[in-house]
């Protein structure tokens, strides 16, 4: 009778431990799944980053091989040395495999939204300069905001899971520290021109970041929120492209094609904030005010501000990624119950500051490296032209 007991025991145990192992397993097999997930979400990502933005860019009619060859050295300088410098900890713990990816490369989207503000008037080597320079000033901001540096936000406390100030607004308001000492008299006097070849190639590049924006938002939110997010984003574009064409037409009273490429972006930009947590009345409302704030900047702010300060955003940044990432930002207090409203004011201030100081500084650093003696234009750095 004894021996049959200790039979049935360990039998229980051996078959406590198999069920176990086999929840290990099913749990390593569920983390596989994710990561691959993630995986697929870091190359759309990927071509965002070097379709979207790199034709995006090529509006500028004499500065399509510039403006692709500099998309290809920023996401290539921004991505491994976001990296090393994590690897190093020297702003919070490092992060592993792909999530370290991702973060790397909504470095490299600042990095392209920042350099888009100066778009034409650096030299290929100050592009590679800027992109050493601007790193360690986003994670500095990243540092702060997201992970509690230096104990000025408690850590959860501020809500961006899509980037809408840490990677928009930080990227824009960084190149607008930036052109305060990149551009010359001649630079402001020279128009940007454009043709129907140009905003053509332009248009492509806001098709491509148009379609994987969902997924930029939703890289690193749980799974269980992916569907959530990937529906929002989607909705907050639509309006955000409604909003465009009316308020072009009512501004304008013909439709602009550069409205249409750069403003119908704007609600992915406004929704990062607040991507996993809104619902489809309140993303169309984000969007829809995103794409009506952002035409109105290209439309009216950008020809006033470059007149009163004589300084030019080549790709108005600050229409398409500063005004409606700011927005975004705010828009969270409203949308996301219990959120600390406080927090979140002073994060944004927090990032405007440290994006101001450290643009206007790398302006001031890259201008030692010379200047264009023809802006906007290949001819000067390429031989086959």
């Amino acid at each position: 009778m004894k021996k049959f007991r200790w039979v049935v025991v360990i039998s229980i145990v051996l078959a406590a431990l198999a069920a176990l192992s086999d929840i290990c397993l099913a749990t390593d097999s569920l983390n596989s799944v994710v990561d691959v997930q993630k995986c697929d979400r870091a190359i759309h990502i990927m071509a965002m980053l070097l379709v979207g933005f790199g034709f995006l860019m090529v509006f500028v009619k004499k500065y399509g091989r510039s403006a692709l060859t500099a998309t290809f050295l920023l996401v290539s300088i921004a991505i491994p040395f976001y990296i090393c410098i994590n690897s190093s900890g020297l702003f919070g713990g490092p992060k592993t495999g792909i999530e370290r990816l991702i973060l790397a490369e909504f470095a490299g989207a600042g990095l392209l939204i920042c350099a888009g503000a100066v778009l034409g008037r650096l030299k290929m080597l100050q592009y590679i300069i800027l992109g050493l320079l601007f790193v360690p000033c986003y994670m500095l901001n990243e540092w702060v905001l997201l992970s509690g540096g230096f104990g000025l936000l408690s850590t959860g406390g501020f809500a961006d899971t899509g980037g809408s100030i840490v990677i928009h607004a930080f990227g824009a308001i960084f190149g607008l520290g930036l052109i305060m000492t990149m551009t010359t008299k001649k630079e402001f006097d020279t128009p940007i021109e454009s043709d129907a070849v140009s905003d053509r190639f332009s248009m492509l590049g806001s098709m491509v970041l148009w379609l994987f924006w969902p997924s930029f938002c939703a890289a690193l939110v749980p799974a269980q929120k992916v569907p959530q997010t990937v529906i929002n984003v989607v909705i907050a574009l639509c309006g955000a492209t409604l909003a465009t064409y009316i308020t072009s037409c009512a501004l304008r009273r013909k439709i602009s094609i550069a409205d249409i490429a750069n403003a119908s972006l704007a609600g992915g930009v406004a929704i990062g904030s607040t991507c996993d947590y809104a619902n489809p009345v309140s993303s169309m409302v984000i969007g829809l005010l995103a794409g009506a704030l952002s035409v109105f900047g290209f439309a009216v702010i950008l020809p006033w501000l470059q007149k009163k300060i004589k300084k030019v955003d080549t790709c108005g940044v600050m229409y398409l990624h500063g005004l409606p990432g700011l927005m975004g930002g705010i828009a969270a207090i409203f949308v996301i119950s219990g959120l600390n409203g406080r927090a979140q004011i002073m994060g944004i201030i927090i990032a405007v500051l440290i994006a101001l100081a450290g643009g206007y500084m790398s302006g001031l650093i890259i201008s030692f490296f010379g200047r264009r003696v023809e802006a906007y234009a290949d001819s000067e750095e390429f031989s086959d032209v």
